[in-house]
């Protein structure tokens, strides 16, 4: 029988070639929409996690005497650290009948995972190029990235068997299906256009590290049962929610009040982001978890891979809007080389904080390149500008 390890290694790779192979299809044609954003449904899901959390927490007092031994002794260290303070234990001192909050289990969170990472997913991709995040919307592109999602949730989840490993094999599939059928037919109002200058750049960037941050404390309080870490890590989501919320009230301000476009360096930035969150949606969550069950390799392989067309098309695209000399050309590959070196330079800054989840050394390396090659970018696209 086939590894886990080895079924995800598989998943990298055709999830790698048929992300990139779907993602480069023409965008569709913007429908008529009228209904909220992904964010507004990407809250919801987060709620609706929360209110399990605290559902289960009431199960566990009232029906296992605070003990989650019954389950945490099927999982690894870092899960079920409970809240223990007085309204969790009024609410499950009032709480009627709690056996019937058994499904709280790892069930209802098997249902909501999905939903939770795609529409983060989504919110993103808006935010970098709404043109390129409609590809993602399209049914082939969904069901691909809903369909190797859900693939590599279940070898996790198989990988960690426990009593309930059948119930949420069988609902993450019932998730897959419905959010692939409810997201294909979503059509949100319109979306900000792509960034156009270097600051609306930082400011997509900035957003999209502070929902990072928010999505991680919501993994570590509330997906792994650790409703007890609140308190500590309230401060933290305090300021990544304010940081999400003033990024993304600027973003609309500007767009209100749209400048001149962007030199070429900033524009290739901006492209070659926009191009690589669209190139990677398929294949994100099993490069992610290839880095713990699959070979390293091939996941630093496959997201080499992806982020090399995104270069590729983002350079074809920026030097299409050249004046045509080779010294222009010449100047943009000199802007470039330098913001790329700036870039690999900031982010060792990532080295340096104690070792975590390793999506946090992740997320701080991928911001401090972005933000340091979208500096030296601003910064040469002017000067060459005044030249």
């Amino acid at each position: 029988m086939i590894s886990v390890g080895a079924a995800v290694d598989l998943l990298v790779v055709g999830s790698v070639l048929g992300g990139v192979a779907l993602v480069l299809r023409r965008p569709p044609p913007a429908p008529p929409g009228t209904g909220r954003g992904p964010g507004f449904w990407l809250a919801a899901v987060v709620a609706a996690v929360y209110l399990n959390q605290v559902l289960f927490t009431v199960y566990v007092l009232r029906v296992h005497d605070g003990d989650p031994a019954f389950i945490a002794r099927y999982l690894p260290p870092g899960w079920f650290d409970l809240a223990g303070g007085g309204a969790v234990q009024a609410v499950a001192a009032a709480f009627p009948a709690p056996w019937l909050l058994a499904v709280s289990v790892l069930r209802v969170q098997a249902i909501l995972e999905l939903p939770f990472v795609v529409l983060a997913y989504l919110c993103v991709c808006r935010w970098l190029d709404p043109v390129r995040a409609r590809v993602l919307t399209t049914p082939a592109v969904l069901w691909a990235g809903c369909v190797a999602y859900s693939v590599v949730f279940g070898l996790v989840e198989w990988g960690l068997r426990n009593p309930y490993t059948v119930d949420d094999l069988v609902l993450r599939g019932v998730s897959c299906v419905a959010t692939a059928l409810l997201v294909g037919r979503w059509r949100p109002r319109p979306a900000l256009p792509a960034p156009r200058t270097a600051v609306d750049v930082l400011l997509a960037v900035g957003s999209a590290a502070a929902l990072g941050v928010l999505v991680l404390l919501v993994y570590d309080t509330a997906l792994l049962y650790n409703l007890g870490h609140v308190p500590r890590l309230l401060p933290v989501a305090a300021v990544a929610g304010g940081a999400l919320a003033g990024a993304r009230l600027l973003a609309h301000r500007r767009a209100a009040r749209p400048g001149p476009a962007a030199g070429p360096a900033v524009a290739t930035v901006s492209g070659a982001l926009a191009w690589f969150a669209a190139l990677f949606f398929v294949p994100a969550l099993p490069v992610r978890y290839a880095l713990d069950l699959g070979t390293l390799w091939l996941a630093v392989a496959g997201t080499a891979l992806v982020a090399g067309v995104a270069v590729v098309l983002a350079a074809r695209d920026a030097v299409a809007g050249l004046k045509d000399a080779r010294r222009s050309v010449g100047g943009w590959l000199a802007q470039v080389s330098a913001a790329a070196m700036a870039g690999l330079a900031a982010a060792t800054g990532a080295l340096l904080p104690p070792p975590t989840y390793p999506e946090v050394r992740i997320l701080l390396a991928a911001a401090l390149f972005l933000t340091a090659a979208t500096a030296t970018c601003a910064a040469t696209d002017a000067l060459l500008r005044r030249a």
